[in-house]
C-alpha cells in the first residue's frame, strides 16, 4: 500500500509541476523564457555528454533533390546492419536477383572506429521525410568530424561503384524522363548494360590488347595529373577499320573493364548545338560517350561536304544523285549540329562539365573525316582494328570451341595471311551447328572453306577491277588519239 501511495504522490507532483510550467510559459516574458531555456540546455549538457548530428534525405538546394551524404550513409549502414541491427527490412531492388536487407525505420546500430563508439538511428520527420541521426560522446568530436565522417562518405561511394549496375543510355532529344532512382529529370533513357564482352574474349593481338588496357587504367588513375597539366579529365578514342571487326565489342569491353556507363549519342537525332550541350551536361562521370559511324552522323567532314554537293549538283538528272541530294536536305532540316559545335563538345569549354569521361568515335572510313575532328588532343588515341589474323582467330577458337590448339590452326593461319576476312565472319563459321556430328573439326573445316571462298571472290574482284581499269585507260587513250587526229586535220 505504501508503494502505491508513493507512485500516487509522484504522479500528483509531476502533474503539479507541469501545471506550474504551463502557467509560467503563458505569462513569462519572451526574453526571460529565452534566457531560462539557454541555461537549462547548459545544465542538461552537464549531465548528457553526447552530441547528435542529423542528416536529412533531401537537401534545401532544390525541390526533392536527394542528399549525396544521405545516400552514402545509407549504403554504408546497409553493409553493417545485417549483423547488428535488431530491426531489418527486406527489399527486392530493381535489377537484383536477391533480397537486400537494410536497417528498418527507427532502428539503431552501433559502429566502432579508431577505438571510439558511435550510434546511428533512422527516423521519419515532417512530411514523411527520412533522416539519419548520429550520436557520439563529445570527447570524440575531433575524431568524428576529422576522419570518421570522411570514412563513411568514402566507403559509401566505394560501395555504390562496386554494387551499381552499369547502364546503357540513349538520347531522347528534348524529351525529359523522370529517373526514379536519382529522383530527377533526365534527357537520357537507360537499360541495364549486360554486354558480356571483355578484353579476354576480344579477338585481337594480345600485345595490342594490353596496350589499350594499360592506357585505360592509367587514365582512371590520373585525376591529379590532368589537374596538374591543366587539361580536362577526359580522353578520346578513335576506333576505325572495315565493318565486322569488333568496334562495338571493343566499346563494351572498355565499359566492362572500367565499370563505366555507356551513353550512345545519335547525332542525327540532336536538334542543334544547344541541345548537344544539354545532353553533355546531363551525362555522369565515369562514363563512355559513344558516337558510332561518325562519318555517317550528319555532314561533319569539312572538304568532303563541298565535294559531295558539287557531285550532286553536277548531275541532277541521275536518280541516285537526286536521292542523295534529298537525303542531305532532309538531314540538314532534322539536325543543325555543326562541326564547331561537336568540337566544342569534345575539346572546348563545355568539355570541362564533369570529369573521368571517355569519348569514342567509330568509323569505317577514317580518311573521310575532317582532320580537325580527329587530331591528337581530341581523339588522343587512334586504334585501328584490322581483319582477322591467326592470334585473333585463336581467341575466337577458345571462345567458341574451347580449343587451345588444333592440327588445322597452321592451315587456317596461312589462309588468314593471304585473305581479308573479318572476325565476325570467322566467328559465324565457328558457331557449332546441330547437325555437326564432328563438332570442332566440322566448324574448322567450314571455316577453311569460307576463307578459301573469300580468297577466290577477292581474286575475281581484283581481276574485274583490273580489267575495268584497263578498259578505262584504253578509252582515255582512244579519246586522246581521236582528239589529236581532229586537231591535226583542222
Amino acid at each position: 500500500m505504501a508503494g502505491g501511495e508513493m507512485w500516487t504522490q509522484l504522479g500528483l507532483s509531476l502533474a503539479g509541476l507541469m501545471f506550474v510550467w504551463a502557467t509560467f510559459k503563458q505569462y513569462c516574458p519572451f526574453e526571460v523564457e529565452g534566457t531560462l531555456k539557454k541555461y537549462t540546455q547548459k545544465l542538461v549538457s552537464l549531465f548528457y555528454p553526447y552530441i547528435e548530428v542529423t542528416f536529412h534525405e533531401f537537401t534545401t538546394e532544390g525541390i526533392n533533390k536527394k542528399s549525396k551524404a544521405f545516400g552514402a550513409i545509407q549504403r554504408y549502414l546497409t553493409t553493417n546492419s545485417t549483423t547488428q541491427a535488431k530491426r531489418l527490412k527486406a527489399d527486392m531492388v530493381r535489377d537484383s536477383k536477391s533480397l537486400v536487407l537494410s536497417m528498418d525505420d527507427y532502428g539503431e546500430i552501433a559502429d566502432k572506429f579508431k577505438g571510439i563508439k558511435v550510434w546511428w538511428a533512422s527516423f521519419y520527420g515532417d512530411e514523411e521525410k527520412r533522416f539519419y541521426k548520429l550520436k557520439f560522446h563529445r570527447r570524440d568530436r575531433e575524431i568524428v568530424f576529422g576522419s570518421y565522417l570522411n570514412h563513411v562518405m568514402d566507403e559509401g561511394k566505394a560501395i555504390e561503384v562496386k554494387s551499381r549496375k552499369r547502364k546503357l543510355y540513349t538520347s531522347n532529344g528534348l524529351v525529359l524522363f523522370w529517373n526514379l532512382r536519382r529522383n530527377q529529370r533526365t534527357m537520357w533513357s537507360s537499360v541495364v548494360f549486360e554486354h558480356p564482352a571483355t578484353f579476354d574474349t576480344l579477338a585481337m593481338e594480345e600485345k595490342k590488347k594490353k596496350e589499350i588496357m594499360n592506357d585505360l587504367i592509367t587514365f582512371t588513375k590520373s585525376k591529379d595529373y590532368y589537374k596538374k597539366i591543366g587539361k580536362p579529365w577526359k580522353r578520346g578514342y578513335l576506333l576505325f577499320g572495315p565493318p565486322g571487326i569488333g568496334k562495338s565489342t571493343m566499346i563494351a569491353a572498355m565499359a566492362n573493364l572500367l565499370n563505366y556507363d555507356v551513353y550512345d549519342l545519335e547525332l542525327t537525332e540532336v536538334k542543334d548545338n544547344t541541345e548537344l550541350r544539354k545532353l553533355l551536361m546531363d551525362t555522369s562521370n565515369k562514363s563512355i560517350i559513344v558516337i558510332e559511324d561518325i562519318d555517317c552522323s550528319l555532314d561533319l567532314t569539312g572538304q568532303r561536304k563541298k565535294e559531295e554537293e558539287k557531285d550532286v549538283e553536277g548531275d541532277g538528272k541521275d536518280p541516285v544523285n537526286k536521292k542523295k541530294k534529298e537525303d542531305q536536305e532532309k538531314s540538314n532540316e532534322s539536325s543543325k549540329v555543326t562541326l564547331s559545335g561537336l568540337l566544342n563538345l569534345i575539346d572546348g569549354l563545355w568539355s570541362t562539365c564533369g570529369g573521368e569521361r571517355i569519348i569514342v568515335f567509330t568509323t569505317n572510313y577514317v580518311e573521310k573525316l575532317d582532320p580537325a575532328l580527329i587530331r591528337r588532343g581530341r581523339m588522343d588515341k587512334h586504334i585501328e582494328l584490322s581483319y582477322c589474323c591467326l592470334e585473333a582467330f585463336k581467341v575466337l577458337a577458345r571462345n567458341y570451341l574451347d580449343l587451345e590448339s588444333h592440327d588445322l590452326f597452321e592451315t587456317i593461319g596461312k589462309l588468314l595471311d593471304e585473305t581479308k576476312i573479318s572476325p565476325a565472319d570467322v566467328a559465324e563459321n565457328l558457331m557449332p551447328k546441330l547437325d555437326d556430328e564432328d563438332g570442332a573439326n566440322a566448324c574448322l573445316a567450314n571455316l577453311i572453306k569460307a576463307i578459301e571462298k573469300a580468297k577466290e571472290e577477292a581474286k575475281v574482284k581484283a581481276e574485274e577491277e583490273e580489267e575495268e581499269e584497263k578498259r578505262a585507260k584504253a578509252k582515255e587513250e582512244k579519246k586522246a588519239k581521236a582528239e589529236k587526229e581532229t586537231k591535226e586535220t583542222s
